[in-house]
């Protein structure tokens, strides 16, 4: 039997994955590389690096460990060709190799890579079924809508998953309790923390590494806390369910001041690299949801969140092709500001959304869609720019599921595809989600002027730029009509305003960070 070269990438670290489920124990190499190309292609939070690498390099003992023959090429190795092809190249000449398999990349960009290995070796590229939704079935319910909105696909996904199904109808009678899960978050809470590892001799490794060879990326690289094994994953996961899933529903679009992770999971950098499994997620916040230990708000909220919502931005990406990360529909081309890297800003929302990302490489939704997305949105940051700043600064960040969450959902930028609006707010939302505005050189209760809260005149200077576009929007129609009964004066105090701020974040891009 001729042996065969399984490449395994770094968010495939799953033992189950396809590219080795009727695999040969004997008669297999396994290939797991760390190359130049994959974390350099955008310049990757240093946290981001570390984390993927200490998981590739664990998961590796972990195959080691149950029989298979590892072959792992390191970023220092000096034979290291920096690409993924050319690694596989290498590998199948080491051993001699002729058969090449691979489970499906996430990626437009590394599928195309490695399709274009066809010409030199025997290549199969398998499904990467631990979604839930293959591409035809995600196809299949697409096809002939005319609006493909996340509510009923996911109400399909409940369906055939049977989470939490009475019957053949959803528990509590509705599918969806988002209304419920609006809270602001009071400082008298008790707030837990996400489960915290030490780094053991691999991680130190990996850490040396990462500081001398990526000095320069953004990000705060140490202390480094996550999990890098299956089993340290896994416990993370269970003492979320524990401490925090009961009030998440409650509070999970809350940000406080200082408190980075209130009821949230921090495990989507786990599960987007394949340590956790999806499903497995899911029937476990069920079954805390049926033995009443967590309330049904947030048992439903955590499960749309991944067969909903994960599996339908994977969906959109796959089906819109390579170019949708290029899309722009509302024509933003001002450039990235300097402070999402510096967080030398004077909104105190957006400093503290960038420095949390430098110093965790997380943040949660309601900070990258509310606050740093909302900011580029209204200020109209071109969108490809804002899209390679979150795959960047992200430990969870892929471009299968960063980028429709951007292009569509943040930005607007594929004209209202994934979105049925633009997610714009002024000043107000933050002020009521949040207690950022109290601490801040702004003021979210002013409309104009040097002084008032940039969100609020930027938020009004966005409908009068797309006026055309946004008054035939059902959503937005009512705020269109709000901005058309403005006096020409209140109309001119706005244009001034946004005018003034947008020149002042222009200059500064041009000075050195």
């Amino acid at each position: 039997m001729a042996k065969t070269l399984v490449l395994i990438l770094g968010d495939q670290l799953s033992p189950g994955i396809s590219a080795l489920r009727d695999a040969d124990l004997v008669e297999t190499v396994i290939l797991i590389t760390e190359v130049a190309d994959e974390a350099g292609y955008v310049r990757h939070h240093k946290k981001k690096i570390a984390f993927l690498f200490s998981a590739m390099r664990h998961f590796a003992e972990e195959l080691r460990s149950a029989g298979w023959t590892v072959d792992y090429v390191r970023l220092d190795d000096t034979a290291n060709s920096g690409s993924l092809s050319g690694e596989v190249l290498r590998a199948a000449d080491r051993h001699g190799v002729s058969q090449f398999r691979v489970t499906e990349p996430g990626e437009w960009r590394v599928l195309h890579d490695l399709q274009a290995l066809d010409t030199a070796l025997d290549l199969e590229i398998l499904p990467d079924d631990r979604f839930i939704a293959s591409h035809a079935e995600f196809e299949n319910w697409a096809e002939g809508r005319k609006a493909l909105r996340m509510e009923y696909f996911y109400r399909e996904m409940r369906r055939k998953t049977g989470l939490l199904m009475d019957g053949d109808k959803p528990a509590g009678g509705q599918w969806n309790f988002d209304h419920d899960n609006r809270k602001a978050a009071a400082r008298d809470l008790l707030m837990p923390q996400p489960l915290r590892f030490a780094p053991d001799e691999i991680t130190r490794e990996v850490l040396d590494m990462v500081r001398a060879r990526f000095a320069t990326h953004f990000g705060t690289l140490e202390p480094l806390w996550f999990a890098a094994t299956r089993a340290d994953a896994e416990a993370a996961f269970a003492h979320f369910l524990k401490t925090a899933l009961p009030r998440f529903g409650d509070y999970q679009d809350a940000m406080l001041a200082g408190e980075k992770f209130l009821y949230h999971a921090v495990v989507s950098l786990y599960l987007n690299c394949g340590l956790l499994d999806p499903l497995e997620m899911c029937r476990a916040v069920e079954a805390e949801y049926r033995a009443g230990r967590a309330p049904l708000n947030a048992a439903e909220g955590f499960i749309r969140q991944i067969i909903g919502w994960r599996e339908y931005v994977r969906g959109i990406y796959w089906r819109e092709g390579p170019d949708y990360v290029r899309r722009n529909a509302l024509q933003a081309t001002r450039p990235l500001p300097d402070f999402y890297w510096s967080a030398d800003t004077e909104m105190a929302c957006v400093k503290a959304c960038v420095e949390q990302t430098r110093d965790e490489a997380y943040a949660h939704h309601i900070q990258r869609l509310m606050v740093t997305g909302n900011f580029a949105l209204l200020a109209g940051i071109d969108p490809h720019e804002l899209h390679e700043w979150y795959l960047a600064v992200y430990a969870d960040a892929y471009e299968w599921v960063e980028a429709p969450n951007t292009v569509g959902m943040s930005q607007f930028a594929d004209g209202g595809l994934l979105a049925s609006k633009p997610y714009v707010a002024s000043g107000a939302y933050i002020d009521r989600m949040s207690d950022y505005c109290r601490g801040c050189a702004y003021d979210v209760k002013a409309k104009a002027g040097p002084k008032a809260c940039p969100f609020n005149y930027l938020y009004w200077d966005f409908i009068a730029r797309h006026h055309g576009r946004l008054k035939r929007n059902p959503r937005m129609a009512q705020m269109v009509r709000t901005y058309d009964r403005f006096s020409d004066a209140r109309k001119a105090e706005i244009e001034t305003d946004s005018s003034r701020f947008l020149l002042s974040i222009e200059t500064r891009n041009q000075e050195p960070l």
